[in-house]
């Protein structure tokens, strides 16, 4: 006979965004987490590298950034005994075709200054000068440590009685009398609301509940982890990025962070690199440095799915009853995850949002896309 496990809300997904808004609902609701992987945050989660910009995304991006800031800044330290921000500045740099580029964002920014290249190169000695032509640098930048605020999240949840259920896999779903059942390969589940947390799966997961798809697009990010240069000391260096997006560069210990900033297109699926979009890119990290890359220690990919406007979606959808949409979160889920959290979880409680994010609703809403 297979089991019925009955609950107030069923939560899709136990990536960050899952998690978080597991951990703000349990409080005041019965909830459970569904997690098609053996562990959770396997995907997107697991294989950030997420740094906390305030001046990283658009206008809706921005203010959920700000929302999120004091929830870093101001800890639980009982659930996050370590800092989850640490300091690191982003310096961006440009090359002939992208000092205008350079030079908006300095006007546009927030705490964004242009500084001249001698100082860029005295942050990150292996710049190359013949091909920097301008630089600007924030000093409001921070390392996120994913995994503390992933784990912090998940002992609150199971604390007060979430309960996680990995290698559980939907594979149907009914509305029934108000309430969803909902089928996996080994229970049935009884919700009043299911929330679609499910990342680059979201729109797959939308159409097993009747849910019109909003074009959520899953898109490759890759990285490469190569050694410190010799003779440097990278720890103390700012994340760098080229004002074009065509390279980044993140210190991590000893050793670097790549990424060719790609965003391909491609189904939802266990991401893997793909060697020749890679190589590219660290050709073009390669002629705004000093350094030849000889050697690749390691490499991944991971999947940033983002809605058509590249804006999160939070909210119930207008058509179907008790169907959350918690996506969409692009490469900015990490950071904007307190703010979508407690917004989601108000939402989902019938309780007014915090005053700071109400003005962002309608841009968040399924129902834009109608």
């Amino acid at each position: 006979m297979t089991e019925i496990v009955e609950t107030d809300v069923l939560v899709i997904g136990a990536g960050i965004a899952g998690v978080g808004v597991a951990a703000a609902l349990a409080g005041t609701h019965k909830v459970a987490i569904l997690e098609r992987e053996t562990q959770p945050g396997y995907h997107s989660t697991g294989r950030s590298a997420a740094i906390f910009l305030p001046n990283y995304g658009n206008d809706v991006i921005r203010g959920l950034n700000k929302a999120s800031a004091p929830f870093f800044q101001q800890r639980d330290v009982g659930l996050f005994p370590d800092p989850l921000l640490n300091p690191r500045g982003s310096l961006t740099v440009a090359g002939e075709d992208g000092v205008e580029a350079c030079e908006d964002f300095v006007r546009n920014g927030l705490g964004v200054e242009a500084i001249d290249i001698d100082r860029a190169i005295g942050m990150v000695p292996i710049l190359n000068r013949d091909h920097i032509k301008a630089a600007c640098y924030q000093a409001d930048a921070w390392d996120i440590d994913v995994n503390a605020l992933h784990q912090g999240w998940l002992r609150k949840a199971t604390a007060l009685g979430v309960e996680l259920y990995t290698k559980c896999e939907v594979v149907g779903a009914k509305h029934i009398a108000g309430e969803w059942q909902v089928e996996t390969d080994v229970r049935t589940f009884r919700a009043t609301t299911v929330v679609n947390a499910s990342g680059a799966w979201a729109d797959v997961t939308a159409g097993l509940f009747g849910a019109r798809p909003l074009g959520l697009t899953p898109m490759r990010r890759s990285i490469a982890v190569l050694p410190a240069p010799d003779g440097h000391d990278t720890r103390g260096w700012p994340l760098v990025d080229d004002v074009h997006e065509a390279w980044y560069i993140k210190p991590d210990g000893g050793r670097m962070f790549v990424s060719p900033c790609d965003e391909t297109p491609v189904e939802p699926h266990d991401a893997f690199v793909d060697d020749m979009i890679l190589a590219e890119g660290l050709y073009r990290f390669e002629q705004a440095v000093t350094i030849p890359v000889t050697r690749v220690e390691s490499s991944w990919a991971g999947l940033r799915t983002f809605a058509p406007d590249r804006t999160p979606v939070a909210g119930f959808d207008s058509e179907v009853d008790g169907f959350f949409w918690l996506a969409g979160q692009g490469g900015y889920g990490i950071q904007t995850s307190p703010a979508l959290s407690a917004l989601s979880a108000a939402l989902i409680g019938r309780q007014d949002p915090e005053r700071a994010v109400e003005p962002l609703l309608a841009k968040l809403s399924p129902a834009r896309f109608d």
